[in-house]
């Protein structure tokens, strides 16, 4: 098995044509194809099913693409890193509430203490995250939620306070006033959620089920995979939702909206630093890792 044999695989299925692939690799035709019956003949096992009017993929070659593409990228990550070696760069996916609200005031501050460090960064939800680090697109991955994946590191560096937030109006406030229990809020009003995959949405879900509130019971309105969009929503009076505290007193927003504390049984959520503990992490990647649990250490105290 062979790199090239790999990229003509890749290809073939992301492009869904041998002759697509060749002209965006910029060899042949024949040669793909020798390329994949190689790698049929190695391996013993129909990767392709190819007709005239598609290409489809068995289930062990399914199997076979994603291994495929986490190989190439690995490699590709690898070669940029080391042609990339005179600066540290640091290869990072961050969810909404970390690249929102805690790298503007985390990487300034490095920066001072590291001028040399440079950081490519990607936000997406948390599995979004995972997924990627698996694949080795990134060194580490700063989320809100854990894994069952035993080829994951978390190490928790935040802890990040959850509220419920309404429209700011006279309803709202009047139940603000008489201390309405959250429970009955969220079963009476409208909600607003974040997507499957979020940290934030995995939170609701646990707190729901601390509060023996059926999902089931929920009048869900809407799922938004981004936080502003929900808090724009909420303050327009489409329905209510849970999300991070920092998000929630942002500059600006206790204009537009009411935050109310959750059960204290229930009120927070743990921020992770994640990464795969079999891909090797240079010095200065660990480094920063250290500054940011220091960080927030330091600044609870």
């Amino acid at each position: 098995m062979e790199f090239k044999q790999l990229q003509s695989f890749v290809a073939v299925v992301d492009y869904g044509s041998f002759t697509k692939a060749s002209e965006k690799l910029f060899i042949s035709q024949p040669t793909i194809s020798t390329h994949i019956r190689m790698l049929e003949d190695e391996f013993q096992s129909c990767l392709l099913v190819r007709t005239t009017q598609s290409i489809e993929l068995t289930p062990r070659g399914q199997e076979f693409y994603e291994c495929a593409v986490s190989i190439l990228s690995l490699k590709n990550h690898l070669i940029e890193s080391w042609t990339n070696e005179s600066r540290n760069v640091i290869h990072m996916g961050a969810s909404t509430i970390p690249s929102t609200y805690l790298l503007p005031e985390l990487l300034p501050a490095y920066k001072k203490l590291c001028p040399e460090t440079y950081f490519n960064i990607h936000q997406s939800d948390s599995q979004g995250i995972l997924d990627k680090i698996l694949e080795g697109s990134f060194n580490l991955g700063l989320v809100g939620m854990t894994s069952e994946d035993d080829r994951f590191c978390f190490e928790p560096f935040y802890q990040d306070q959850m509220v419920l937030i309404t429209q700011k109006n006279h309803y709202f406030q009047k139940l603000k006033d008489n201390c309405l229990p959250i429970e009955q809020i969220l079963r009476t009003e409208d909600l607003i959620l974040r997507e499957e995959g979020s940290g934030s949405r995995k939170f609701v879900c646990e707190l729901l089920e601390k509060l023996n509130i059926p999902e089931s019971s929920l009048q869900v309105t809407a799922r938004l995979n981004d936080q502003e969009s929900i808090k724009n929503l909420v303050a327009n009076g489409l329905g209510i939702s849970v999300i991070s505290k920092a998000a929630a007193c942002s500059p600006g927003s206790d204009q537009k909206l009411l935050v109310f504390d959750l059960p204290v049984v229930a009120d927070s959520r743990s921020l992770y630093l994640v990464y795969h503990k079999n891909f090797f992490l240079k010095p200065y990647v660990h480094h920063f890792m250290e500054f940011v649990i220091n960080f927030y250490t330091r600044s609870r105290y």
